[in-house]
């Protein structure tokens, strides 16, 4: 018999391989690497074989309880071939209105405002813990205890946070279907009491703002590579996410020659997917000039690394990896205790606690832009504010380094 553990461990060949589990369950693992579940089985004195879909999205246990499932069949002189054609047969039948059918419609309108990544991540789950029990029933015909009945199994591995955002995801699949007349109701609102209660959010771990001064002390401290030193400032200054400093191109920067330098990230690099502007401060200028005398690619001419502020030739993304920032905290003793991601949180603080910029001011700055954020998104929205904000935060930092390095420790407001 298989176990999940042997099936991870399967590794493709040459040809396509099989790796028996009992009953005539087998898994097919293909040269490509994917691996599906076939079923082997008799009828009426023939030979037959039944797809039950690909692993892991069909899971050990379910694949078990699927080839039981056929086998009762046979036991009843009926052939899982021909139950399976007119299943298939009967979901046509009902036309567009399959919750599959309704919550891909859903998706591909989304996917216009969201960014590639999370229109990926939000299909990959509902195709992974909501399509295979729901996915071919009418949207009209899923009641309140059907929809807890798949989130329970969600819950029951542990990913109670994640039955949450799944339900929230399902509550706007019916939402869209009330508006295109599939369904008259949204059954995810009467469940919510029933379900577990996610843990209390855990903020990202942050250099608290009375340690900045030992921090940049550390920091001069460190051996670390001076692209991966660079990329860390730039992300300090910027309060962007690790993501758009990784992948920051020099197309992106604009007016370094005027008054009112500018980053402008395009809307497919943002979590959703709307144009970010981040005014340059005079320290962030600084920066740039000092990131393109370290960038080789750009002074060689290479077009395919020269592109961006952090190029790595040996990289499969061609920047920076994830981990070149992170591993300067760990070596400063900061594992657990801080993250890149967090320095944005401490940006929120300082600026919030100064009393000196509207909360709004800061959360579009952060492209916080889901809740809190008064009137429709725009871009350019208090970017005159914002523009003053940021160099606040900026001299609030060179204050912090000059503190630290002359052995002040304090950072002056």
């Amino acid at each position: 018999m298989l176990s999940d553990a042997m099936i991870r461990s399967l590794k493709a060949g040459p040809k396509p391989t099989k790796h028996a589990d009992g009953g005539g369950l087998f898994i097919l693992v293909n040269p490509d690497g994917k691996k599906h579940w076939r079923l082997s089985y008799r009828f009426a004195g023939k030979q037959k074989l039944l797809s039950g879909g690909p692993y892991p999205i069909v899971k050990l246990a379910d694949a078990r309880k699927w080839r039981d499932e056929a086998k009762a069949h046979l036991l009843e002189g009926r052939d899982p071939s021909t139950i399976r054609k007119a299943e298939k047969k009967a979901l046509a039948a009902k036309g567009q209105d399959a919750f599959e059918i309704v919550a891909r419609e859903w998706l591909h309108t989304r996917s216009k405002v969201w960014s590639e990544r999370y229109a990926r991540i939000t299909r990959t789950r509902l195709e992974q813990d909501i399509f295979p029990g729901l996915g071919s029933v009418p949207i009209g015909d899923i009641d309140p205890v059907m929809l807890l009945t798949e989130l329970r199994k969600i819950e029951q591995r542990g990913s109670v946070e994640m039955a949450h955002r799944i339900r929230n995801h399902v509550g706007e699949v019916f939402r869209y279907g009330i508006a295109t007349q599939r369904c008259r109701s949204d059954p995810s609102r009467d469940i919510a009491p029933a379900m577990m209660r996610p843990a209390p959010v855990k903020h990202r771990a942050k250099v608290d703002a009375r340690d900045l001064p030992q921090f940049f002390a550390k920091l001069a401290q460190d051996e670390g590579t001076r692209m991966s030193h660079l990329a860390l400032r730039w992300t300090m200054l910027t309060m962007v996410r690790t993501q758009e400093t990784r992948f920051a191109t020099w197309s992106e920067i604009e007016g370094l020659d005027g008054n009112q330098p500018l980053w402008r990230i395009a809307p497919d690099r943002m979590k959703m997917r709307s144009e970010h502007l981040v005014p340059l401060s005079r320290q962030a200028v600084a920066l740039l000039k000092e990131i393109e005398a370290a960038n080789v690619f750009r002074a060689a001419g290479n077009a395919r690394l020269g592109k961006f502020l952090f190029p790595v030739a040996t990289s499969k993304s061609d920047v920076i990896s994830e981990n070149r920032m992170l591993d300067i905290l760990y070596r400063m003793g900061l594992r657990g205790k801080a993250t890149v991601h967090g320095f944005r949180g401490l940006a929120s603080t300082v600026l919030n606690e100064s009393g000196e910029f509207e909360p709004d001011w800061i959360e579009v700055q952060l492209a916080h832009v889901a809740r809190g954020v008064r009137a429709a998104y725009n871009s350019a929205r208090y970017l005159a504010h914002r523009r003053i904000m940021m160099q606040w935060w900026a001299d609030y930092l060179e204050r912090a380094e000059k503190a630290g390095l002359s052995g002040d420790g304090q950072a002056a407001r």
